[in-house]
C-alpha cells in the first residue's frame, strides 16, 4: 500500500466502520444527522439513482463500505450481482449481511484486484476517489472505465477544492481548531488523506468517455451544520437549496462542495477516431 491507502485502510479497519445501532462512526463524523437535514440528504442520495440503469447484470461498487444508507442499498436492486470492493473486512461483512448472495465481496486494493474488461453494466464510486493518492486517481478512473461496458454509466461523487463556502467557514474552523488544540482534544484524532483536483481535471477523460457533471450536494456536513440552523427556518433553507441546485446545476457544480461525475465510455470505434 502507498501511504494514502494505508491511512484510509487503518482508519476504516479500526474505528471508521464501528457502529452503534447501525450508525457508523464514519456517519457520525461526516454526515449531518439532524432531523431537519434528513429529507434533503435523502433527495441528494437519490440523485445517483437517476443515472443507474433500470436493470443490469453486474454493478461495481468501488470502495463500497458497509453500504451505510438505505438509498445506497437500493442502487443495485435491479442488478443480478453487486461487486463490492473495499479495504475493510468489517465493511464487507456488513455489506454481505445486507446483500447476501446477490453480492460479490472483494477485499483489498482496487488496483490489485483483477476484473474483466467490460464486465459491468454500471459502476459507482461514492466519496472514494479523493481519498486515493493524487498520483493514482487517474489510474483508478481509467481502470473503472476499462471494466465498465461502453455506454453504461460510471457515477462518481467527488469533492470540489474551489468552493465559495471556504471563504466564510475556513476562518471559523481555524479558530475552532486552535481552541481545541489548546484543550488537547484533537491530539489522537485520525486525519484522513484527501486530495481533490479542480473540476476541469475531469476533462482529461473526454478522450475515451462522455463526461457530464451535476451537483450532488452543496456542503461538507460539518459546514452544513454551521451554516444552516437547526429549526424550521433551516428546513425551509434545505428545501430552497435543493431546488436551486436542480435549477442552476452548472453554478453549483462550479462553486459548491460535491459534484457528481457521470462518465460513459465510448464504443471502441468512436474512441479511435
Amino acid at each position: 500500500m502507498n501511504s494514502a491507502e494505508k491511512n484510509i485502510s487503518d482508519f476504516y479497519n479500526s474505528v471508521g466502520w464501528e457502529s452503534n445501532q447501525e450508525v457508523y462512526e464514519d456517519t457520525k463524523r461526516f454526515e449531518d444527522l439532524r432531523e431537519i437535514a434528513q429529507e434533503y440528504n435523502h433527495k441528494c442520495r437519490l440523485r445517483i439513482a437517476k443515472y443507474i440503469p433500470a436493470k443490469g447484470e453486474n454493478m461495481l461498487d468501488m470502495a463500497s463500505g458497509p453500504i451505510p444508507y438505505p438509498e445506497y442499498l437500493e442502487y443495485s436492486q435491479n442488478f443480478q450481482k453487486r461487486y463490492c470492493v473495499d479495504l475493510s473486512t468489517k465493511a464487507l461483512a456488513d455489506a454481505e449481511r445486507k446483500i447476501g448472495d446477490r453480492g460479490v465481496f472483494l477485499h483489498g486494493s482496487f488496483f490489485d484486484i483483477e476484473l474483466a474488461e467490460n464486465l459491468f453494466d454500471c459502476a459507482i464510486s461514492l466519496h472514494t476517489l479523493y481519498h486515493i493518492d493524487k498520483d493514482k486517481q487517474e489510474e483508478a478512473v481509467r481502470k473503472i472505465l476499462a471494466v465498465t461496458k461502453p455506454g453504461q454509466p460510471i457515477i462518481i461523487v467527488y469533492r470540489n477544492p474551489n468552493t465559495l463556502v471556504r471563504y466564510f467557514v475556513s476562518p471559523l474552523r481555524k479558530l475552532k481548531r486552535i481552541w481545541q488544540q489548546l484543550k488537547n482534544r484533537e491530539a489522537n484524532k485520525e486525519k484522513l488523506y484527501a486530495f481533490a483536483y479542480p473540476i476541469s481535471w475531469w476533462n482529461r477523460f473526454r478522450d475515451e468517455a462522455e463526461v457530464e457533471i451535476f451537483p450532488w450536494r452543496s456542503f461538507f456536513a460539518p459546514h452544513q451544520k454551521i451554516l444552516i440552523p437547526n429549526n424550521q427556518l433551516g428546513k425551509k433553507i434545505f428545501d430552497l437549496l435543493y431546488n436551486l441546485e436542480e435549477k442552476f446545476s452548472n453554478f453549483f457544480v462550479k462553486h459548491f462542495q460535491y459534484p457528481m461525475i457521470v462518465l460513459r465510455k465510448r464504443e471502441l470505434a468512436d474512441s479511435d477516431c
